[in-house]
């Protein structure tokens, strides 16, 4: 019998990224991982996230996530949810987030999903300006709510809840929510229409503070030992 894992192998290797791959490569694959990080959601709620897609790679992706142990699914419930294994990609996740900030083009007025800017908020804080701030802040848009704190390090710590709530909330789409904490801060977003805030006005204002789009070339668990020294070159 074959082995359906190697029927569809993209990459004939031994290496461990392309064996990664042939499970997360295909097109969608990781984006799939990443509307799920947070909390189960149904199909259409997963599309709702992903615009670009179509029903049917849609329902491939799941169906290759899920042969790879990757995605649960409940056909009783009709719910998809990670597994361990999937939820392990959140670093992966968070790192391709901070290398895209090395590279030119990146268009914000593109769509993000709310899952997409609670990831690349954990490659865009200033831990050193988080840390210790104690800050709570509750997010909404559309049907999900999320509560973001920060660890002892200054990490956002993202949990899917039922009820946001904090020193304030912000409620919007991902795109608003996005300019707000990336552009000019959520008070001038609430005043223009485009975020409802409630709470501590100041306390969003120091939130958003803390996060930044200029690149950041290290994450902070990088030792000298584990960052590759290229040697680039030299004109001598």
């Amino acid at each position: 019998m074959t082995d359906p894992a190697k029927s569809r192998l993209r990459y004939d290797e031994g290496c461990l990224g392309a064996h990664a791959l042939n499970t997360i490569g295909d097109r969608w694959g990781l984006l799939v991982v990443r509307e799920l990080m947070f909390a189960p959601k149904r199909f259409q709620m997963i599309r709702a996230g992903l615009p670009g897609i179509t029903a049917s790679v849609l329902t491939q992706r799941l169906g290759q996530l899920a042969d790879a142990g990757v995605v649960d699914h409940d056909p009783a419930l009709g719910i998809y949810a990670l597994t361990d294994r999937g939820r392990a990609l959140h670093p992966v996740l968070r790192e391709l987030c901070r290398w895209a900030l090395l590279l030119p083009g990146h268009d914000p007025m593109r769509h993000i999903s709310v899952s997409a800017l609670m990831i690349s908020m954990s490659a865009t804080v200033d831990l050193a300006a988080a840390a210790g701030s104690g800050l709570v802040a509750g997010v909404i848009s559309g049907p999900e709510q999320f509560r973001v704190t920060f660890d002892p390090a200054g990490a956002p710590q993202v949990r899917a809840v039922r009820q946001a709530g904090g020193d304030f909330t912000l409620q919007g789409s991902g795109n608003d929510l996005a300019f707000a904490i990336y552009g000019p801060g959520p008070v001038a977003m609430s005043m223009a229409g485009r975020v409802a805030l409630a709470g501590d006005r100041d306390a969003a204002q120091r939130f958003c503070g803390v996060f930044s789009l200029s690149p950041q070339t290290r994450s902070s668990s990088d030792s000298p030992e584990e960052m590759v020294q290229a040697p680039g070159l030299s004109s001598t």
